[in-house]
């Protein structure tokens, strides 16, 4: 059988029990180790309150002196109403003005406010967890490029540098690493057109869910894989906080750090002509294990599908209609002005009537969501 503990309020009655009983509250209280005091308090609260009087009490002050009087919340409210667009601190400057003495302060205004029913929260945007894609193996050049910002670092001049790097999974062939002030989508496009260029297109690009590769917004799309998209590369993601998946990229640029960052150059300049020393030795001079000790440049081969000079129109041929996102990443359907995504500004998207009468919206070969009289429905 469990041992019996007693509470203290099972305690206190035990103490009341004998004191009725004829026992001195001053030998009592030796006894269960509590000063007269205590004893005493206990006593009077029983005398008054009965056996409730001996459960532990309310440590809330009865009065509170700073209490904003009634009167004065009441002034707050009514003004809040007069003017329903004015925040805590325009009514504590205008009431304070009107009545010539302090208010309190905005935070309790504000307080004061949502109590009443009279603040609205902020509408949240819409957030997409991240949606990690399968991946696939290389088997030859050009079939899975890697791309990743390596970690800043700062300069000799204490501005920091942000490396930008693409790699071709199969050869490893270092294709691209950009010194960058700051990480930019511009700037990272810029630099994936400059590569493409040179090499080709790849078919697939596999980044982590970082900007400017990725969002919390439609499809986790941005302006830089809408892009991606427009050029026909499919896009891979690896699974948050797993970089293994993205392996042999994070261990090119363990690399790139100790030979290129140790010491960092004085500025932007300079440091990209240490990249540029790298990539050369590390495609042509370094050999590399997984490839049974070939260089990169020994295995690759730049890709056969060129960079257009013009972005390629998307076809969407079993869709009854192509409109083009407004500039403020809006769609107007139906009269009403439906928001999508900011990645999808200017950018051609289908629109085909299903049988239910919703309307699919397509981007690419990437299905959105649907539209219908409520607005956009994502997937």
């Amino acid at each position: 059988m469990p041992w019996k503990t007693k509470s203290p309020v099972d305690l206190r009655k035990e103490f009341m029990n004998r004191v009725l009983r004829g026992e001195t509250v001053t030998q009592l209280c030796r006894e269960y180790g509590i000063s007269r005091k205590t004893g005493d308090k206990f006593k009077q609260r029983y005398k008054r309150l009965g056996e409730p009087g001996l459960v532990d009490q309310s440590r809330a002050p009865k009065v509170i002196p700073h209490r904003t009087p009634p009167e004065l919340v009441k002034l707050i409210v009514e003004e809040r109403k007069l003017h329903p667009t004015w925040g805590p601190r325009k009514l504590k400057v205008v009431l304070e003005e009107r009545l010539d003495h302090e208010l309190p302060a905005a935070s309790t205004i504000g307080d004061i406010l949502s109590q009443a029913g009279l603040v609205t929260g902020r509408r949240r945007n819409r957030r997409v967890p991240p949606q990690p894609t399968t991946l696939r193996e290389a088997t030859a050049p050009n079939d899975v490029w890697c791309i990743d910002y390596k970690g800043q670092f700062r300069l000799g001049n204490r501005s920091l540098c942000y490396p930008l790097t693409l790699t071709d999974q199969h050869s490893r062939f270092l294709v691209g690493c950009e010194a960058m002030a700051r990480i930019s989508d511009e700037g990272a496009r810029e630099a994936c057109e400059e590569v493409f260029r040179r090499y080709g297109l790849p078919k697939v690009i596999r980044s982590d869910n970082g900007i400017p590769f990725a969002s919390s917004g439609l499809a986790n799309l941005t302006k830089l894989s809408a892009y991606w998209m427009r050029l026909g590369i499919e896009l891979e993601r690896i699974r948050p906080a797993h970089p293994e998946e993205n392996g042999q990229h994070e261990r090119m640029h363990r690399t790139l750090k100790f030979e290129t960052t140790r010491p960092p150059r004085t500025n932007l300049l300079q440091q990209q002509e240490c990249f540029d020393a790298f990539i050369e030795e590390f495609n042509t001079q370094r050999p590399h294990e997984a490839l049974n000790m070939k260089r990169p440049a020994q295995v690759y081969r730049p890709s056969p599908r060129k960079m257009p000079v013009e972005l390629p129109e998307p076809e969407y041929r079993d869709h009854d209609d192509v409109v083009y996102v407004h500039r403020c990443g809006s769609l107007f359907f139906r009269r009403r002005k439906v928001f999508l995504s900011n990645a999808l500004a200017l950018q051609p998207i289908g629109l085909r009537e299903e049988n239910d009468g919703r309307w699919l919206v397509t981007f690419m070969n990437l299905d959105l969501g649907h539209l219908d009289g409520a607005g956009f429905l994502a997937r």
